[in-house]
Formats: structure tokens, C-alpha cells, sequence
């Protein structure tokens, strides 16, 4: 049951991935693979019981594109950094999923978009 759960979450970082269309260091380019055990990749912590990701650190990266809908299925998401980069267009409704999500930082980011109804629930919000 790990190994689909960890599936999973590499699906939707790799989904994430496809729609980066920039990343002039190369952060996701030279670390998210799928060769490499999530857990292992740059900007990602997973938890020590289950290897669910539990926070994305992607911030001050440069990186420029959109959030795509099965960023929703990182349910053991606890913490979501995007800050200083250039996310374009709406937080997909998939995102409302994210019910453990206690910290999202999207300061300084171009255009995070509107926000899907449901997420108004949280704390710790930073844009």
C-alpha cells in the first residue's frame, strides 16, 4: 500500500513538473526523476512513518508555470511553499483535498489566481 501511496505523490509532483516551463537553475530537471525515490527530491520532505510527502518547498526558484489538478492528491500535504516564483492562472478546485495543509506561501509569486472556494478554512496563509 506505501509503494501506491508513493506513487501517487510522485504522479502528481511529476504532473506538476510537466507544467513548469521554466526552471533556469534546473532544480526539478536535475532531482525529480522518477529513478529517485520522491522522498529524495529536491524541495520535498516526506513523512518518517508513511513516505507521504508532507511539505513542498519550492520557493525563490525561479520557476514559472501552473498548478495542475492532481496536485490535489498530496493529501499528507502539511506545508506548501511557492513563494518567489511566477505560478500563473487559478488554484485548481482539487486543491480543497489538501486537508492536513496548515501552511500555503505563495508571497511574491506573479499571479497565483483565484483561490477555490474551500480553502478559506486555513491558517498561516501568506501571498
Amino acid at each position: 500500500m506505501t509503494q501506491t501511496n508513493t506513487t501517487t505523490d510522485q504522479l502528481a509532483l511529476l504532473s506538476l513538473k510537466s507544467q513548469i516551463m521554466s526552471d533556469p537553475f534546473h532544480f526539478l530537471d536535475e532531482s525529480w526523476s522518477p529513478a529517485v525515490s520522491v522522498c529524495h527530491w529536491i524541495g520535498v520532505t516526506c513523512g518518517s512513518r508513511n513516505q507521504r510527502v508532507k511539505s513542498l518547498n519550492l520557493s525563490n526558484m525561479a520557476l514559472a508555470g501552473r498548478i495542475t489538478r492532481e496536485f490535489g492528491n498530496l493529501t499528507f500535504l502539511v506545508s506548501l511553499d511557492l513563494g518567489s516564483n511566477n505560478f500563473h492562472g487559478n488554484l485548481p478546485q482539487e486543491m480543497t483535498r489538501l486537508r492536513r495543509l496548515k501552511f500555503l506561501d505563495l508571497s511574491s509569486t506573479a499571479s497565483a489566481g483565484r483561490f477555490p472556494l474551500g480553502l478559506g478554512f486555513y491558517t498561516n496563509f501568506n501571498f
